[in-house]
């Protein structure tokens, strides 16, 4: 009887390495679990789960064609475990879920739309259109430089020294 995939078997753990366990199989075949598929849960230490010798239940995987075989503990136990509580919190299509577009709105229930943030022009945001003018821009460009200009001649006033540049102090 050769394994084939998708089949169940039983096999004794013949070595353990840190990405997975060599599982002997029947007629002098092995297989390779790796660490990911041992465990539902993640599994740091795979020692702490496997042990030479011990016998387990394994499904086939793949067979390759230069007759390497993957196994999996993790999917020959699912349909023996009992149903699998569902994890709390958000799931596509789950009742605790609104109909309304995923992060419409903040925690405090208000959207963005309806909040006073700064828009890219400086301005807060309003439902109603307001007519800008060009003045408004100019004087928001020329607020801009103006700033900008501070900030760089402060950067440059507080890193010169520590360059040593200007009559700064050497030892």
């Amino acid at each position: 009887m050769s394994v084939e995939v998708g089949q169940k078997v039983t096999g004794k753990v013949t070595g353990i390495t840190h990405f997975g366990a060599f599982v002997e199989l029947p007629e002098n075949q092995s297989g390779l679990v790796h660490i990911s598929e041992v465990s539902d849960g993640f599994v740091k230490d795979i020692n702490s789960v496997l042990s030479v010798g011990q016998e387990v239940e394994v499904k086939v995987l793949t067979i390759a064609n230069d007759g390497k075989i993957s196994l999996s503990i993790r999917q020959a136990n699912e349909n023996k475990t009992e149903e699998r509580p569902q994890r709390q919190g958000f799931r596509k299509g789950s009742d605790n879920q609104s109909s309304e577009p995923r992060f419409k709105k903040n925690f405090d229930g208000v959207s963005n739309e309806n909040r006073n943030f700064p828009n890219k022009f400086g301005n807060q945001n309003t439902n109603h259109n307001n007519n800008r003018q060009t003045s408004d821009f100019d004087q928001l460009m020329s607020n801009f430089l103006k700033d900008s200009e501070e900030r760089l001649t402060s950067i440059k006033r507080n890193t010169e020294g520590k360059r040593g540049g200007r009559g700064g102090r050497r030892s």
